[in-house]
């Protein structure tokens, strides 16, 4: 679901002020104290001093987004008490209603949205759809970033955008190394999408779950002959994946003169291999596919004489039965016969060399093992062997290591000593205490490993959570259940996606543990926190007099300009704040606009909930976050890019809206 990158942002609530912020709060007051003099009553003055307030705090992030969320929620529950002091009558909010929030139909949507996302994840099933990608999209990058950008859109309608992003990076990675192309050319436009992608349902993003709970609260200030009427489900669908057509369309056609190319964003794998290269004398190395032919010598060979006659590691094997790898996968008697396809480590010369001997078939990208041996699921390890190991004095080969354990060894270093596969002999020499092992292995088997008091597990950093593929079909039987419930029943939003999470606990596709870090608690307290305050600015009649002098300025214009000033409005704010925040400030004042204009209220509020996911300025959104280090962007290749796509996403918007409703 799209999220501004301040509810990405945490941080101990510190509020020491730099001179920028103690500036911008001495503005702020003045304009406080302005408002005081021109609001029509006390309640309206108090409640804009306070809406003053929280987009001061979102846009200089004093504190974090949801401890200033939560402050504002105290702030408006102490009016009651201070009622007298500050020249009320009662308090801003009534107490009775200042956690209705965190039982509301948005939030509790929100958290159920999270938990199936992360169900569907669990699964693998997410993997598979990236699997899928490495196989069609070839070299090109005009093939690439459609397909890349335009699933990852699709994706995020239904989960986290930033969750969209982070399940497709390993992918880009991999593409990247395999084609050549810099990584900076393909994750901006997989980014936008990802961020565009949460317009295309009503669950997509939080401003737009958000959006009926807003229009039911905005109703109740508003007479019976102008009450709104909630969205469905794929309301917006026509709009959003025209958004998210336009964004493909925009980087296929000018992505070669708007994107940047860096070759520093494998930085880290570069001195990854300088230190396997130093440590172990493996260098260059890398997985490759081959499919084995009839006339090729290796067709009749085992495992086993194959790596001794060519001095290769295999790590994955299908036979037309399926991918064998990591344990109790690869026996090293296994044959090769015509049509066996091998998953072999080695360096590119090495297997270029290898292929044009053999005649074997040499695929330009993995295929059959690309979601096996994506770095999400296998990778190199280091291990040692500690004095007390039952290992110790055997060897790999009396062990059957890469059948019982699932480790393709690589090398041995023993002190000054070191031993490697390409050298021989790794397979046969017998371990000795305080041996560190260079492996290929599956994460699942390196988690399991590192319960076995006979390896002391060195690598940390790889992906500790196994994956569950045999719960694919309950997961995608709760996600069409769910699916169902919402386009077919009357239930509220709520309680039909909460169905879904629910049955996915159940089923255990996901542990109640799992179900809790899946949730962003972050976004659910600033959402939570933020609704008494949408209730107190069009309770206390706020937004009806920002109205009023809005529409003094833009009244006599036609409809769609109020609308373009609107959706401008929207963008501008979810730049300095998060999108939640902006949509709860916004949304009554756009009804209330609307309902002066003579427009449709339900139209504008909508207008606004889309409009905050327009966020492509500056890298404040999360996925803009997330991709900026991996790609090595700057803040000016944002600019660039991102002024334009900001420009064609209210075209775009502004256009689909009025030609639909």
């Amino acid at each position: 679901m799209a999220t501004s990158a301040p509810e990405a942002q945490s941080g101990s609530p510190n509020v020491i002020l730099d001179s920028r912020q103690k500036i911008a709060a001495a503005l702020f007051l003045l304009l406080a104290l302005y408002m005081t003099t021109v609001v029509p009553t006390v309640e309206v003055a108090w409640v804009s001093a306070i809406l003053l307030l929280t987009v001061y705090l979102f846009a200089f992030e004093v504190v974090g987004v949801d401890v200033a969320a939560v402050t504002v929620m105290v702030l408006l529950g102490l009016s009651s008490l201070l009622a007298p002091l500050m020249g009320l009558q009662q308090g801003l909010v009534d107490n009775n209603q200042l956690f209705d929030g965190f039982s509301s139909n948005a939030v509790i949507s929100i958290i159920a949205v999270m938990i199936i996302g992360a169900g569907l994840d669990k699964t693998g099933l997410m993997a598979s759809v990236a699997n899928f990608i490495l196989r069609v999209g070839g070299t090109s990058e005009r093939r690439i970033i459609p397909i890349i950008s335009g699933t990852v859109g699709i994706i995020s309608s239904f989960m986290q955008n930033v969750g969209a992003a982070a399940l497709f990076l390993p992918v880009v990675a991999r593409i990247s190394a395999r084609t050549g192309l810099p990584m900076s050319r393909l994750l901006m436009p997989m980014g936008f999408c990802a961020i565009l992608g949460g317009t295309v349902t009503m669950v997509g993003s939080s401003p737009l779950i958000l959006l009926n709970d807003l229009i039911l609260t905005s109703n109740q200030a508003l007479p019976a002959g102008q009450q709104m009427v909630g969205w469905s489900l794929f309301s917006v669908t026509p709009i959003g994946l025209a958004l998210v057509a336009s964004g493909i369309l925009y980087f296929v056609l000018a992505g070669r003169f708007i994107l940047p190319v860096y070759t520093s964003e494998r930085v880290e794998g570069t001195g990854l291999m300088e230190y396997f290269d130093k440590t172990y004398g493996v260098k260059d190395f890398d997985a490759y596919e081959l499919v084995v032919t009839q006339e090729s010598p290796v067709a009749g060979l085992s495992i086993d004489e194959l790596e001794r006659l060519y001095r290769m590691r295999v790590i994955a094997v299908n036979k037309g039965d399926g991918v064998r790898i990591g344990t109790d996968a690869i026996d090293r008697t296994l044959g090769i016969s015509d049509g066996t396809i091998l998953g072999v480590l080695s360096s590119e010369a090495e297997i270029s060399n290898f292929a044009e001997k053999t005649g074997v078939y040499l695929k330009p990208v993995l295929d059959v093992f690309a979601d096996a041996l994506s770095p999400s699921k296998s990778g190199i390890a280091e291990i040692v062997l500690p004095p007390s190991s039952n290992l110790i004095g055997k060897s790999a080969r009396d062990l059957w290591l890469r059948k019982s354990y699932g480790l393709s060894l690589l090398a041995i270093r023993r002190g000054d000593t070191l031993i490697n596969y390409r050298q021989g002999g790794v397979r046969d020499t017998l371990f000795q205490p305080s041996d560190t092992l260079m492996v290929h292995t599956l994460w699942a088997d390196l988690g399991r490993i590192a319960k076995d008091r006979n390896f002391v597990v060195i690598t940390t950093e790889y992906p500790h959570e196994e994956l569950r593929p045999h719960k694919v079909p309950y997961a995608l039987t709760f996600f069409v259940i769910t699916l169902a419930l919402v386009l077919f029943s009357e239930l509220r939003l709520s309680v039909a996606l909460l169905s879904g999470a629910v049955g996915m606990i159940l089923s255990r596709v996901l542990t109640i543990e799992e179900a809790y870090q899946a949730v962003s608690w972050k976004t659910v307290f600033l959402l939570a926190s933020l609704i008494p305050l949408g209730l107190a600015v069009e309770t206390s009649g706020t937004a009806k007099w920002i109205a009023e002098q809005t529409l003094s300025v833009v009244g006599g214009m036609p409809i769609w300009v109020i609308q373009s000033a609107v959706a401008l409005l929207a963008t501008l704010f979810t730049l300095v704040m998060s999108n939640v925040g902006a949509t709860v400030l916004l949304v009554p004042l756009a009804v209330n606009i609307a309902i002066g204009a003579g427009g449709d209220p339900a139209v504008f509020a909508l207008t606004v909930a889309l409009a905050t996911s327009n966020s492509f300025l500056i890298p404040t959104h999360q996925v803009n976050a997330l991709i900026m280090g991996p790609a090595g962007y700057r803040v000016p290749d944002f600019l660039r890019a991102g002024s334009i796509m900001t420009l064609l996403f209210l075209v775009v918007m502004l256009v689909m809206m009025n030609l639909i409703f």
